[in-house]
């Protein structure tokens, strides 16, 4: 968004100049839409799979401004030739199944045509103007916590490969289709002060841009962040992605490493996401994760903390 104009409709409340998650627009002083929109190409093989993955990644933006799911639009481009039409209406029946799980509904869509398939949604929540997550509201001080464990990204690579273990799969799956609904649910209960959902940009990307909006640094203890099985041992194969190695270098002079850390846990941490979990900054850590636990999720941990130092930068110990 570099290079065009801030908006300057003052009932905009949450735009693109912070990088966040969702734009937000006030409709009357107790209510505000939250919209966002994101498209996948395939990371499985399964049509309904694929469509599921890709309605929870789309929601999870919404998630994580604390908004509840309302609407959804299919955004669907399908190749002219080679492509079975069931496996369209597969990929949407997958993608109608997280959204009615979300307690929303899908009103319409679009479908083209393009070089390979592709598919997501338009997505509409609500949210009290005062209810508001951001990923700008992080203070010295709080605790960083995570819901889901990272490696999506290397094991769909691991899973292209042909190489991938049906246990590792059916992981991997389980995390990328979870809604981020009870984890945003207790993060507003916890009193968070910031939020983000951890996708494309990996888990040092996105904590990055939390921290440069909000003014601060931040310490992670890489041990504690939590892994799906078998990213590690993929990734000792080489399996990496070529979207981490890029994060690595770009990400690269605003990190502080430990020079004991394990380089293959560092390609973990800037490792893309697809569906990941929420990235929660909150005054009581403990208490979020003992929420979250109760709630199910049992992956989520404390991996690090706010503190004051030079804005936007990351040491990893």
């Amino acid at each position: 968004m570099d290079g065009l104009p801030a908006p300057t409709d003052p009932n905009v409340l949450v735009g693109y100049v912070t990088g966040d998650d969702s734009g937000v627009y006030r409709l009357a002083p107790d209510l505000a839409i939250v919209q966002s929109v994101d498209v996948l190409t395939p990371i499985v093989d399964d049509p309904r799979l694929f469509g599921q993955v890709a309605a929870a990644n789309a929601l999870s933006d919404l998630y994580a401004m604390g908004a509840t799911p309302r609407t959804a639009l299919n955004i669907l481009a399908i190749p002219r030739d080679n492509f079975d039409l069931a496996d369209a209406r597969e990929i949407l029946r997958g993608g109608h199944d997280k959204v009615a799980e979300a307690r929303a509904v899908v009103i319409g869509g679009h479908t083209t045509e393009d070089a390979e398939p592709k598919y997501g949604l338009c997505v509409t929540g609500t949210i009290h103007p005062a209810r508001i997550l951001t990923n700008a509201g992080a203070k010295p001080g709080d605790d960083l916590v995570l819901t889901k464990p990272l490696g999506t990204g290397i094991i769909a690579t691991a899973l292209k490969a042909g190489i991938a273990s049906p246990e590792h799969a059916t992981a991997t799956a389980e995390s990328m289709t979870r809604l981020n609904a009870a984890a945003a649910t207790a993060a507003l209960e916890c009193g968070a002060h910031a939020c983000t959902d951890v996708t494309g940009f990996g888990l040092v990307g996105h904590l990055l841009e939390m921290l440069a909006a909000s003014g601060i640094a931040a310490t992670v203890h890489a041990a504690t962040v939590p892994l799906l099985p078998g990213a590690m041992d993929y990734c000792a194969m080489g399996l990496r992605t070529e979207a981490g190695a890029q994060a690595r270098s770009f990400y690269a002079c605003k990190l502080r490493v430990n020079d004991s850390l394990d380089e293959m846990l560092l390609d973990v941490l800037h490792d893309a996401q697809t569906s990941g979990g929420l990235l929660v900054a909150v005054p009581d850590g403990a208490a979020l994760v003992e929420r979250l636990h109760g709630a199910g999720i049992g992956e989520a941990a404390l991996i690090g903390r706010i503190e004051t130092g030079l804005a936007g930068h990351l040491t990893i110990a």
